[in-house]
């Protein structure tokens, strides 16, 4: 049985120890509303490095080439929050 206070990963150790107490992953997963892909996504890392594990993983890593330079960003996020009604594609050009 696995506990945690994490609120990241509270929900991926209850759907484990539901699977554990029910002794049944079809069940538990249709009482969580996840697929059974998810749990044993959930279950590999538990098993190998205990519930720590669930906390770090990590999708893709960003791609840094797309992304404009610091500079560029500030000064379009401030002139999105200065004119909201203004909507994406006026602030983007």
């Amino acid at each position: 049985m696995l506990h945690t206070n994490n609120p990241i990963i509270k929900h991926k150790a209850g759907l484990l120890n539901l699977a554990e107490e029910l002794g049944n992953v079809s069940k538990a997963c249709k009482i969580m509303g996840v697929s059974r892909d998810t749990f044993y996504r959930y279950q590999e890392p538990a098993a190998e490095g205990g519930i720590d594990a669930l906390v770090n993983q990590n999708r893709r890593a960003p791609n840094l080439k797309n992304r404009a330079d610091e500079a560029t960003e500030r000064a379009v996020v401030d002139y999105a929050i200065e004119f909201p009604p203004h909507g994406q594609h006026r602030t983007s050009n």
